[in-house]
């Protein structure tokens, strides 16, 4: 079986670090798996390049342009929306031409136009969909977050500014998703139930033929960590590609240790924020009210896993997360995880088990004092023994067990996320289409 997964980059963004996973485990598993991107990061001989960089920069500059006059010359949003009104004739590559089963990933930005797409479809390959976020499910945004437009057929969208209109470019290129979508026999994957179940609320797919895998995470073999003694310092780790993105939360997260430090000065001076990541702001980091240390950008996954190693607790205060890969791996490192039930976090953490899903609210106040009741929450469980003001008089358990994550858990962690398991869930659903195919074929 030849399966070619095409995604934007092989090592640029979440979803690009995802899909060279998946390749890597179909590859483990015997399948002839390679990755098309238009950006090549990685050396890999199984990565290749979809065209030259000057030409994949043609549809790239034509969908922005268009964008930028549909918005009114609006840069503030110019690229948190996508068209897929441009990109490259992938049909016309000899890898695409070679494989029997065609998995597309996060492919715009002009690498993959909508009729793109659908010349793939014209050579009989099965196509399957992996969703990374709601692009699938909405006009032309990534996260819809509090807007109900996709569930109608968008329009009027906040990102198009003053050129919001009933009929403005979120509704055309919703016309155009649910034309296609009607047309072609595409197979959606879906990496949480969270995004299985907003799609599901989509006018474009409702009805769409949609299956949930996750990830695929690479695990180390399980090791019991040491107990904390008492009034060892407590480190809290929080990843991301860009920490202050304003769909991280960061501002929630200072709030949290301000309010840390209002309420128990001592459990404070006992904390410290570890990140990773790139940011824009670094002054943002001078806000915090807790000790904090910050180790840049990292692309060494060994490097990553030495500091959820050292760390006692995984943190993450993203507004929207389809399956937040930073707890998934903090969690197997041996971390307690402390995030929003907003996304993919309930499909990886057990509440009150192996973390604490917080309650999201829009004032920034109140969703910083739930994050705080969850640190407070995974300290208790870490000490195993009330701390400070932890008292049942705060709405907070009395005494608690000190924690390990178990090897139950760790094993049920290796059933959903391991990149065996994920890639025999993604070997099933391509036999069973390729199979559908063939009948079809032979009709």
């Amino acid at each position: 079986m030849k399966v070619l997964l095409i995604n934007k980059s092989d090592a640029t963004g979440g979803a690009a670090v995802v899909t060279r996973r998946l390749m890597e485990a179909l590859q483990a598993q015997g399948v002839d798996a390679r990755m098309l991107v238009v950006e090549r990061l990685t050396g890999s001989p199984s990565v290749g390049l979809a065209a030259s960089r000057r030409a994949s920069k043609v549809p790239f500059l034509a969908e922005r342009l268009k964008i930028f006059l549909a918005n009114g010359f609006n840069r503030e949003h110019l690229f948190k929306v996508d068209t897929a009104s441009d990109g490259l004739t992938l049909w016309c590559h000899p890898w695409v031409k070679e494989a029997d089963v065609i998995c597309l990933n996060w492919i715009n930005q002009g690498m993959l136009s909508l009729r793109g797409i659908e010349c793939i479809a014209a050579m009989g390959k099965p196509i399957v969909w992996t969703m990374h976020d709601m692009w699938n499910a909405t006009g032309i945004c990534h996260h819809a977050g509090a807007c109900d437009g996709f569930k109608q057929e968008c329009g009027n969208c906040h990102l198009l500014g003053k050129c919001s209109a009933a009929g403005d470019l979120s509704h055309k290129v919703w016309r155009k998703k649910n034309a296609l979508y009607k047309k072609l026999p595409l197979h959606f994957v879906a990496v949480s139930r969270w995004l299985e179940g907003r799609c599901r609320c989509s006018s474009l797919m409702r009805d769409a033929d949609i299956s949930v895998i996750p990830n695929a995470f690479p695990f180390d073999d399980f090791d019991e960590r040491p107990s904390v003694e008492p009034g060892e310092k407590l480190r809290i780790v929080m990843g991301a590609a860009r920490l202050d993105d304003p769909i991280k939360g960061f501002p929630i997260l200072i709030e949290a240790t301000r309010q840390l430090r209002e309420r128990d000065s001592e459990l404070a001076d006992r904390l410290e924020l570890v990140t990773f990541g790139s940011i824009r702001n670094e002054e943002l980091f001078k806000q915090l009210a807790i000790s904090h240390v910050h180790h840049g950008m990292i692309n060494d996954m060994q490097k990553i896993k030495e500091i959820y190693r050292s760390c006692h607790i995984v943190i993450s205060t993203s507004l929207f997360e389809t399956l937040p890969g930073t707890l998934i791996e903090g969690l197997a490192h041996g971390c307690l995880a402390v995030a929003f039930d907003r996304g993919g976090q309930r499909d990886i953490i057990e509440n009150y088990h192996t973390g604490y899903l917080a309650t999201i609210d829009d004032d920034t106040r109140q969703a910083a004092r739930s994050i705080v009741k969850g640190i407070i929450w995974a300290v208790k469980h870490i000490d195993g023994a009330k701390y400070g003001v932890v008292t049942a008089s705060h709405g907070e358990c009395g005494h608690v067990p000190p924690y390990n994550i178990s090897s139950d858990t760790y094993r049920s962690m290796l059933e959903k996320f391991s990149a065996p398991s994920v890639a025999k869930n993604y070997i099933s659903l391509f036999e069973k289409l390729l199979s559908q195919t063939q009948r079809t074929l032979n009709k």
